[in-house]
């Protein structure tokens, strides 16, 4: 039996986090995917949405900023009926507004993973976490990286948010000290 993090209690999180969570992303639609998904967490708890992530991947273009840059009233209106989603009018928005965002992003900087990816100095930031009660909500890092997002118009991009987004895409090691993936 492998020794994992506490929180995956599910088949669907624990496959995510023996596969996925944390493994460094430098791959700009999948960083826009994490951001997509992690501001439609807000609120809502992580099982909820790996459950619907297949259906975001349908509904918003394979997460493909050029094409959500361009959704407009009728587009948005189809996905605030669209169960398969979180169906919140400001989340969407979001993902339109990020989507726009994004592609600033890799304009200024080449890539958007250069742009993550300078606020750990290029490397995942290897943390030593006993328990998941050792694991913060937010950091310094995440702070400025919030506080730097909303600067250039993204939404749904809180210091909690962006942490998660560090976790997700392995900016961060937030695998405790005896899980299996820790050393990875």
């Amino acid at each position: 039996m492998k020794r994992r993090c506490a929180w995956p209690r599910n088949p669907l999180a624990i496959a995510y986090h023996d596969r996925e969570w944390g493994v460094p992303v430098r791959d700009d639609r999948t960083l826009f995917e994490f951001l997509i998904l992690e501001g439609a967490q807000a609120g809502l708890s992580w099982d909820t949405i790996l459950a619907k992530r297949e259906n975001y991947g349908k509904a918003f273009d394979g997460f493909d900023p050029r094409k959500i840059e361009k959704y407009g009233k009728k587009r948005k209106a189809r996905l605030l009926k669209n169960p398969g989603i979180v169906r919140n009018r400001l989340k969407i928005e979001a993902a339109v507004v990020n989507a726009r965002c994004f592609l600033a992003l890799q304009k200024e900087f080449g890539t958007a993973a250069r742009y993550f990816w300078s606020f750990v100095g290029g490397k995942p930031i290897q943390n030593r976490r006993r328990s998941l009660a050792a694991v913060p909500a937010r950091t310094e890092v995440s702070d400025a990286l919030s506080k730097d997002l909303k600067k250039r118009g993204f939404k749904f991009v809180g210091t909690t948010i962006m942490y998660a987004f560090m976790q997700a895409v392995g900016m961060v090691n937030d695998h405790t000290v005896d899980c299996f993936r820790y050393s990875r």
